[in-house]
């Protein structure tokens, strides 16, 4: 009975496609172009249609016309502009006449005057301006208004290459991965959705008569030649391109063979494009059984959505060519991976607009075709450059209406959980289907919805996997509620994980990752290249691996330098940072200072037995900010100030960077990385709720009221003791940031005792466990996720969710923003919004022969442009979440920043302070967490709680400062 009833579905919204198809074609009584771009976006229409996005804005503007003139407006022809830089230039960079500068920051606006109204493609011709590596980001208003969401986030690429055109080798005979440098050309792109969701060019409506359009710079400047508004033409299919082909005469080409190695790409739209290593398979090409071969490229680091590779192809005969590919899709089990192609340009015909690459562990070769026909392209005689562009294919309209979905069911659930709170009574029943109308109608659209995504998803791959089981968890429990509304408040934890699971499916799904190992370009007739390896192969490449894990050193990082005068540095995050340092070492600083350097990636915990067996190294790298004053008391680690540009290098660092490394009169390490709290909140439910963004903590008392009649919450940073894995517990934010602003101190002056006895310090105890005790805040919480959904629609957390945020959660985009944390009113009316910082260090080895040496390598490794360096090396390696929270000031800067988040980021890093290391400090933090467990769990009073663990924190300060010989 199920299954005829989805039939009578799929067959009665077929029948409603096809009429209401018929009857936009009727309406548009125009050309087949016309009539092309309606059925094109009407299939969009259809999966999804919610107020703001392009689906809705295209529905509501579906019977205007598409003009087929080209009307451009030249750069150089603005009229007015908001910001300072914007500039007219002549003949740059090898262009013929005039273009506009537009840097990051500012805005400006062209009038453009239309005869015939309708829907427009716009276009772009600029120039990537030198900034700050990543993609340049525009926002387009048409007569001051944004037509629509996507609309705030145009992209426009930046051109990268390899820095050399030959792959070099370490002294280990290892091929080093060649780093991308910018290669800026003129460039002509059309305004295109930066999420992938729709293929096609976006379209834009101008009215008839004089029309003003605005771009408003967010990120990265860039030159601007012209801009065009045009028709787009969607390519014929490989049919009637085939017949174009023979009309014309151009014939199949006979005995020719071109193979070009996937790791030459000679253009890429980002720098994470660079090539890799892959031993997988004794075919890969070039290939050795324990070295280190640039072989492949794309991989996990291909895989969004516009990002795009090309090749250069000479050939010798002009004709039609079948073009093969030797790829790996082993990431996507139960999806597949999407291309389009193009040659020289220009899409060829539209199957290539699709090309599948199904989920297979092992490399193959395979032909672009379908089942009837192998698909042959137009080459001409000498260069030829092929594109391959990550699309997300007919994946596209299940994201947008699986993302629709969870925009519905999470607003849904902020309903439900303002009637039941997220802890609700399981015994109770709430009459939430009456309380709440359109719920089971929402339920009932969303499990059918859902579901038929899943079921198209398992007919077109051909099975069922664990990338739709969420889909098919989703709809069960939809249907559970649906049929016993009483028990949709005991399933409510359930619901939440399910929902924030398809949030999670949608930006797995988005990203389609694929591996190239070289592409062959040949006539029909050719024979392909075997791409599995034999049992023999397989047999000999294992046992040569096996061998070299006991002879290779996988330790040392690129060149390794047996010279005693070599500079010991250990690095203990992780390989790829490791390998980023090392290739910057080999760049600047052993050319620039005659100094060798040999760097090792060590695990953490290795450095002190190394240290007190004299073996250690001369710096250490990415320490823990409690360690070198741990080891300045024990005389292991040097103190800096000795060397006389100190206080010149020190200026590169805010004070309350270099605050947790200074100790009796020193300074025994240079910050690397600075972390600290930002207050991150959702746009569209503080409007919602009719709220505005908090300026004190009076206007959170205020806030907090509003927030939990409606069952939601403010987020306040709280540690996890159970979860620190044996680290130091730091004291925790929300206690320090309101210690700081009302002029409180960890410590006394002398660092003997702690200054946690003070009224101060009591009073702002007592105001920091008020939350949790009369507020009822969580003393548990995964703001992220919570934050996602909208349970926690405020929160205050350090600013490296910024980064999480941008890439896990796409669905709210454009739907949150952050800023400085609420602040403490001052007698005078002035507001401090102070908070703390964590950070990591670099230190030098008291033990050290080559002190001098050192020297110049921290200075060398904590200056601007190493860091920049550094930073921008690291996002394009691991992507924007990987952004480098650099303590240099000047290095943040220049990081890919959108401008208004930098001057937010800036606005808070302007308050932040350092809080001091002392001997023994290591009990403030965990006995500040017992104070206050013994508060909020036990009740007892907060003064008493306080002051009895404070004497612990005196004494273990006086017997450490006994110890090492310190006054007390």
């Amino acid at each position: 009975m199920y299954i005829l009833k989805k039939k009578y579905v799929r067959v009665v919204l077929l029948i409603t496609i096809l009429f209401t198809s018929m009857y936009i074609l009727y309406q548009l009584n125009s050309s087949d172009l016309q009539s092309t771009h309606a059925m094109a976006e009407f299939e969009a229409i259809t999966s999804v249609d919610r107020e703001g996005d392009y689906a809705h804005y295209l529905e509501e503007l579906s019977s205007l016309p598409f003009p087929e003139e080209i009307i451009r407006i030249e750069g150089e022809d603005f009229v007015t502009s908001e910001g300072e830089g914007f500039e007219v230039v002549e003949s740059a960079n090898g262009l013929e006449g005039s273009a506009v500068i537009t840097p990051e920051e500012g805005s400006i606006s062209f009038e453009v005057d239309i005869v015939n109204p309708g829907l427009y493609n716009m276009r772009i011709h600029y120039y990537p301006m030198e900034g700050k590596s990543s993609a340049i980001e525009r926002e387009l208003e048409i007569n001051g208004e944004v037509p629509f969401e996507g609309a705030k986030f145009i992209l426009f690429d930046r051109l990268w290459s390899n820095e050399h055109d030959e792959i070099l080798q370490d002294n280990r005979e290892n091929d080093l991965r060649p780093r991308q440098v910018e290669d800026p050309d003129w460039l002509e792109s059309p305004f295109r959705d930066s999420e992938g969701y729709y293929n096609e060019p976006y379209f834009f409506h101008f009215e008839e008569g004089s029309q003003t359009f605005t771009l408003t710079s967010k990120r990265e400047p860039m030159m601007i030649d012209y801009i065009e508004l045009y028709q787009h033409v969607p390519a014929l299919d490989y049919q009637g391109k085939f017949a174009e082909y023979k009309e014309n005469g151009v014939e199949p080409t006979k005995d020719q063979y071109i193979k070009v190695q996937a790791e030459d790409a000679i253009a890429k739209s980002s720098p994470t494009l660079f090539p890799l290593t892959d031993r997988s398979s004794p075919t890969v090409e070039p290939y050795h059984v324990s070295k280190l071969r640039v072989n492949t490229i794309g991989g996990v680091n291909w895989k969004q959505p516009g990002q795009w590779l090309e090749w250069e192809v000479e050939v010798e005969e002009e004709g039609l060519y079948q073009i093969a590919l030797k790829s790996k899709q082993d990431q996507l089990r139960g999806l597949y991976a999407s291309r389009s192609i193009t040659i020289n340009g220009e899409q060829p015909f539209e199957e290539l607009n699709n090309i599948r690459f199904n989920y297979n562990l092992d490399w193959k070769t395979e032909t672009l075709g379908n089942e009837e026909d192998t698909y042959l392209v137009h080459l001409k005689e000498g260069s030829n450059r092929i594109r391959m562009t990550v699309t997300l294919g007919d994946i596209a309209p299940l994201l947008r209406t699986i993302e629709s979905s969870v925009l519905e069911l999470n607003d849904m659930y902020r309903k439900i959980i303002m009637i039941t709170s997220n802890t609700p009574d399981p015994l109770r029943d709430y009459q939430l289907d009456s309380r709440i109308p359109d719920m089971i109608e929402v339920f009932e659209h969303q499990a059918e919805t859902i579901q038929e995504v899943a079921e198209y998803l398992e007919e077109s791959t051909g099975e069922r996997s664990d990338k739709v089981a969420v889909l098919h968890s989703t709809v069960t429990q939809l249907k559970a509620m649906i049929d016993k509304p009483d028990t949709i408040a005991r399933r409510l934890e359930s619901f939440k994980l399910n929902v924030g699971g398809l949030g999670t499916w949608i930006q797995t799904v988005r990203e389609q990752p694929l591996t190239l190992d070289y592409m062959i370009v040949s006539s029909p007739d050719a024979e392909l290249p075997r791409a599995e390896a034999s049992a023999l192969e397989r047999t000999r490449h294992e046992a040569g691996a096996f061998v070299a894990s006991y002879t290779e050193d996988y330790d040392t990082i690129g060149n390794a330098e047996d010279s005693e005068d070599s500079l010991t540095v250990w690095i203990t995050t992780g390989r790829d940072q490791a390998q980023i340092l090392k290739g910057l070492i080999d760049d600047t600083f052993a050319p620039e200072t005659g100094i060798s350097v040999n760097l090792r990636l060590v695990p953490p915990n290795i450095l002190l037995p190394a240290t007190l067996a004299n073996e250690g190294p001369d710096v250490a790298l990415q320490m823990g900010e409690d360690v070198p004053i741990n080891y300045a008391m024990r005389s292991a680690s040097a103190d800096l100030t000795v060397f006389p540009d100190f206080d010149e290098v020190a200026t590169r660092f805010r004070e309350s960077a270099i605050v947790p490394y200074e100790f009796d009169g020193g300074v025994y390490a240079l910050p690397e990385t600075q972390m600290f709290p930002v207050m991150f909140y959702r746009t569209d439910i503080l409007e919602e709720l009719n709220l505005s963004v908090p300026e004190t903590w009076e206007d959170v008392y205020s806030m907090i009221s509003v927030l939990q009649r409606n069952n939601l919450e403010f987020y306040l940073p709280i540690d996890d003791p159970m979860a620190q894995d044996n680290q130091v517990l730091v004291p925790n934010p929300a206690f320090s940031m309101l210690l700081y602003q009302n002029e409180g101190s960890f410590y006394e002056e002398d660092h003997m005792s702690s200054a946690l006895n003070s009224e101060t310090s009591i009073d702002v105890f007592n105001q920091w466990t008020e939350f949790y005790t009369n507020y009822k805040f969580p003393l548990m919480a995964d703001f992220p996720n919570r934050f996602r959904v909208g349970e926690m629609p405020i929160g205050i957390a350090d600013y490296a969710t910024y980064n999480m945020l941008s890439v896990l959660a796409p669905e709210i985009r454009g739907l949150w923003e952050f800023t400085i944390v609420p602040g403490t009113e001052m007698e005078d009316g002035s507001i401090r919004n102070d908070v703390s910082s964590f950070t990591t260090a670099a230190m030098m080895l008291e033990n050290s022969a080559k002190k001098d040496e050192a020297w110049e390598f921290l200075k060398w490794w904590t200056d601007e442009e190493t860091q920049i360096s550094f930073g921008r090396e690291m996002e394009s390696l691991l992507g924007e979440a990987a952004r480098y929270p650099t303590a240099n000031i000047d290095a943040l800067e220049q990081l890919p920043w959108p401008v208004e988040d930098y001057k937010n980021l800036e606005s808070q890093w302007q308050w932040v302070r350092g809080i001091p290391q002392v001997p023994g400090g290591y009990f403030t933090g965990r006995h500040l967490d017992n104070a206050f467990r013994r508060v909020v769990n036990a009740s007892e009073n907060p003064r008493e709680a306080l002051n009895d663990y404070i004497r612990y924190i005196d004494d273990e300060i006086e017997v450490k400062r006994k110890e090492f010989n310190l006054p007390h």
